[in-house]
């Protein structure tokens, strides 16, 4: 299969492009296509066929229950059973935008797309070319990241071909994520709102909407959400996640005979000798966000053996970014606090 890659800009992205993109979709193929988060692998979520293509070219679990995106608010009554008054105060809030809500799925929508269960995961992306391909489509998208399951998402198209040529019908490339991190997946079907995963919309911020929002950090039976049971986000790479970034020297001169990389802080980065990766600033954790995944798929194109990262405070963003990095990490040095 010959992937065709369509270059838009992604302030004014082609009409022509996003309705060829948009015809794949309908014809029952897949399109990869950027997104604030990263970028996601499309196909129509209504189309078992379709759907089914997305876990066999991802070597994705069949249980691992895929997000539907939509290009209008409305279409919340379509695929969820019901809209409660919390999901339509969080969609105004925060949509279009990196939140997916968890809801009680409508009769239109296949098992294959939920993973067979009685709820659907949906989100509004806040990006034009994503808006335009749903809008041109004319069903909602189901998409996960455009990658390879269980390696770092996607920030960029250029991530996507190397992950994914040949092997889906075409990327269009809209630039780099503005986020980097997946969206947050809230649980409303829960007694009380919980959050399966943690992304751009924050805990903070939703507490501030809701009042009483609750982190699941344990998986009891079936995944509800993208990125709860299986390894996700890892490098080829050993990853090995250190609390106290003085430490790191001490620890890569213990790995004498391994090629290591180093996730590294500007702040900390002069401490460090090797090949180091720069994510951005402690004072800046939107800036590590952005750059963490393409930063760990940089040290796998090194070819290092072992790659070491500081670790983040988890609050705010810090706490998708850590969320990342341990289901990432192979080994969690007993120094991580």
């Amino acid at each position: 299969m010959e992937t065709i890659l369509l270059k838009v800009n992604p302030w004014r992205p082609s009409k022509r492009k996003i309705q060829t993109a948009a015809g794949i979709i309908r014809r029952g193929g897949l399109v990869a296509f950027p997104t604030e988060t990263v970028y996601g692998l499309g196909a129509n979520a209504l189309d078992v066929e379709a759907v089914e293509k997305i876990f066999e070219v991802k070597g994705r679990p069949l249980d691992n229950p895929v997000i539907v995106h939509i290009a209008k608010k409305e279409e919340l009554k379509k695929l969820a059973k019901e809209v409660p008054e919390k999901a339509k105060i969080l969609a105004e809030r925060f949509w279009p935008g990196p939140l997916t809500l968890i809801l009680k799925k409508s009769e239109v929508l296949p098992g294959v797309t939920t993973a067979g269960l009685d709820t659907v995961a949906i989100r509004m992306p806040d990006n034009k070319t994503a808006l335009g391909l749903i809008s041109a489509s004319g069903v909602p998208i189901a998409a996960p990241s455009a990658n390879i399951s269980g390696r770092p998402s996607p920030t960029a198209a250029e991530h996507v071909m190397r992950d994914l040529n040949g092997k889906i019908d075409a990327v269009i490339d809209g630039g780099a994520a503005n986020i980097g991190l997946e969206s947050t997946v809230l649980d409303l079907t829960a007694s009380v709102p919980t959050i399966l995963r943690p992304g751009g919309v924050t805990f903070e911020e939703l507490k501030g909407v809701l009042g009483k929002v609750e982190k699941q950090s344990i998986l009891l039976g079936k995944p509800r959400s993208p990125g709860m049971k299986y390894r996700h986000y890892a490098p080829k790479a050993e990853l090995i996640l250190v609390g106290d970034a003085e430490k790191i020297p001490e620890i890569v001169s213990k790995l004498s005979g391994k090629k290591i990389g180093i996730l590294a802080t500007r702040e900390n980065a002069q401490m460090y000798s090797g090949i180091v990766e720069v994510v951005g600033s402690r004072k800046n954790l939107r800036e590590v966000a952005r750059n963490l995944f393409n930063a760990l798929r940089k040290l796998d194109e090194e070819g290092v053996d072992i790659i070491i990262s500081e670790n983040f405070e988890e609050k705010g963003i810090g706490l998708a970014i850590m969320n990342r990095l341990k289901k990432a990490a192979s080994k969690i040095n007993i120094l991580l606090c």
